[in-house]
């Protein structure tokens, strides 16, 4: 694998964890978002993501390959003074776990650093490498 196919790998990694955190971020923004007057909740999403070839060199990258909703079900809480209660008094509420999203936001975080780094040192190596023709 030459050097500069390093930050092919990493910028897709990078890419791909940007589009992880948006997910996050749209999962965490709707947690307590209750059903509407059609019954259907907002379901978080999970990414998966998969390997993929970077050119002719046998360096592979990781791309988003699918969005998924999650197949848990809409938490129910008992609450007949709330304005979106059904008939028997129940609230349906998403099924988003606050704290999962958390901890995928942390670890997408730290993955989208890690690569950021990884592309900064491998710069730092290619310019010292100049340097030494000098």
């Amino acid at each position: 694998m030459s050097m500069f196919s390093i930050f092919n790998v990493s910028g897709s990694a990078i890419s791909a964890q940007s589009q992880r955190l948006n997910v996050v971020a749209s999962n965490l923004a709707n947690a307590d978002a209750v059903a509407g007057p059609d019954g259907k909740g907002y379901k978080g999403r999970q990414v998966v993501f998969e390997t993929t070839p970077m050119g002719s060199e046998a360096a592979s990258g990781v791309r988003v390959s699918a969005i998924k909703e999650s197949n848990e079900p809409l938490r129910r809480v008992h609450n007949p003074s709330h304005p979106s209660a059904d008939a028997e008094g129940y609230v349906t509420h998403s099924n988003v776990n606050p704290v999962e999203e958390m901890v995928n936001m942390i670890s997408a975080s730290r993955s989208y650093q890690n690569n950021v780094e990884v592309m900064n040192t491998a710069k730092t190596l290619l310019l010292k490498t100049l340097q030494m023709g000098q």
